[in-house]
């Protein structure tokens, strides 16, 4: 199945999407700047390009930890970006009521993994018409997320990505399989791979999660060439002060590099005989 944003064609054998940009909304200037220079980065690297940002982070380690500037005027700078630049957005959402409000104004509402069974936010991000990218549950297997998108296209909305983001290894570490991008294509949906969050340690500093940022590019690498459809990127001007995901998000400076070396082998993956 293909899924189309916009003017972006996600799934078949079209070109890899890139899905970038900072964690959370930090500020506007900031989301700004950083909008400009990924936006500049996929046109230069010719890649389909999906702007994230979450308006708020409800799943955080600490009590203490930043969870957002405020939902309404999050969503009003991820309009900004949207409206400037004239590409998609997709944000996070936690609730019903989420759902709606943030359908006005994104293209992609992106259930988190950790809620990735909850029965009436995945129809009510259904309802929307907006597409949905369900991310996968570090707790469960691949083939069972065609349960989760079975809950959204209940709805009648088969606008559906399924997204891998590491299964829980032990205490604070995940591994990645990348059998599951095959697995969860079964379904019939488009997969991406989030070469961030896979490289997380959860809870593995105490009151933040940890991360392993340095297996960014070979895990990237390694789902482009399993035949993910889109790459998953969290990036941000200098990570170790980012407000959220300081550990895992990639350093800006290294967006280039990476979208160079995913798409040089999205395109041999795309050229080679279907097995």
């Amino acid at each position: 199945m293909v899924v189309k944003v916009g003017d972006i064609r996600i799934g078949g054998n079209n070109p890899l999407v890139l899905i970038a940009g900072p964690c959370v909304v930090e500020s506007r200037k900031s989301l700004l700047a950083t909008a400009e220079r990924i936006v500049r980065i996929a046109e230069r690297r010719r890649i389909p390009l999906i702007f994230k940002s979450s308006y708020k982070k409800a799943n955080r380690t600490s009590v203490r930890s930043f969870s957002s500037i405020g939902m309404e005027e999050a969503l009003a700078i991820l309009a900004e970006v949207r409206k400037r630049y004239g590409i998609p957005i997709l944000t996070d959402i936690h609730t019903s009521e989420e759902a709606v409000q943030a359908s006005k104004v994104v293209d992609i509402l992106q259930i988190p993994a950790f809620l990735c069974r909850q029965t009436e936010l995945l129809q009510a991000a259904g309802k929307t018409g907006k597409v949905v990218n369900i991310k996968k549950g570090q707790f469960l297997a691949p083939e069972d997320m065609r349960l989760a998108a079975e809950k959204v296209s209940s709805t009648g909305n088969k606008r559906i990505l399924l997204t891998e983001r590491g299964t829980t290894f032990g205490y604070h570490n995940l591994v990645v399989d990348m059998r599951s991008l095959a697995i969860m294509r079964r379904s019939g949906f488009p997969v991406v791979l989030d070469a961030t969050h896979s490289v997380q340690l959860p809870g593995g500093e105490s009151t933040r999660s940890g991360g392993q940022p340095e297996f960014i590019f070979p895990i990237a690498r390694a789902g482009v060439a399993a035949g993910c459809d889109a790459i998953f990127v969290e990036t941000h001007p200098n990570p170790p002060r980012a407000l959220s995901d300081a550990a895992s998000q990639l350093k800006l400076d290294l967006l280039d590099e990476l979208v160079k070396q995913v798409t040089a082998i999205d395109a041999v993956v795309k050229k080679s005989p279907k097995k």
